[in-house]
């Protein structure tokens, strides 16, 4: 293994870590039973009566939601056939992720690749043990909230496929023997 595979896998670790370190605080702090919640989960008889919710500060809270789906809540898994399914569905992706990494070369490509990892073991993680992902982070304006509760997992994979986009979208590696100017003035064209 190259020295930058070493890399991008030591981030995904990284994040890993620091994703289920965070979950495993916040819930304690907040006084869950991960039992409780897995049991309700399993009854169907819905999560509405819990409210587990901390201030941080007056923009952000510590809020517990036991996330069934995927992002913005779709695809929820009702079922244990489902969840499983969505269990194999994210680590088809994750396979996906690390075969992408060893063919990848550059640095911060492989770091972003090692965030989307990371944070996606972190969830298939939660999903698998617990049945559902544990999200805690609440980001508000006021009643205005720009983005659904989430987790540093999630964080990380959006922060690594927003770095991927615009590397693609606009970083350019000059060709080799190229001069710096002769790639602004392609780029300026």
């Amino acid at each position: 293994m190259n020295v930058t595979r070493g890399i991008g896998f030591a981030v995904a670790a990284l994040v890993f870590v620091i994703d289920q370190v965070t979950k495993l605080l916040v819930v304690r702090a907040l006084g869950v039973d991960l039992a409780f919640v897995q049991s309700l989960i399993q009854q169907k008889l819905g999560l509405d009566g819990l409210n587990h919710v901390q201030e941080i500060l007056p923009i952000f809270d510590l809020r517990f939601v036991a996330n069934i789906g995927v992002s913005l809540g779709l695809f929820a898994a009702n079922s244990d056939a489902t969840r499983w399914m969505l269990v194999l569905l994210t680590g088809a992706i994750a396979a996906g992720v690390i075969w992408w990494m060893f063919r990848e070369k550059k640095l911060p490509d492989v770091c972003a690749l090692g965030m989307v990892l990371g944070g996606a073991l972190g969830n298939i993680l939660d999903r698998a043990r617990l049945g559902f992902v544990v999200d805690f982070a609440d980001l508000h304006f006021g009643t205005w909230r720009p983005f659904l509760v989430f987790n540093v997992a999630d964080a990380a994979i959006t922060i690594g496929v927003l770095i991927l986009l615009i590397r693609a979208l606009l970083v350019r590696d000059k060709a080799a023997g190229e001069s710096p100017a002769a790639v602004e003035n392609e780029v300026n064209a």
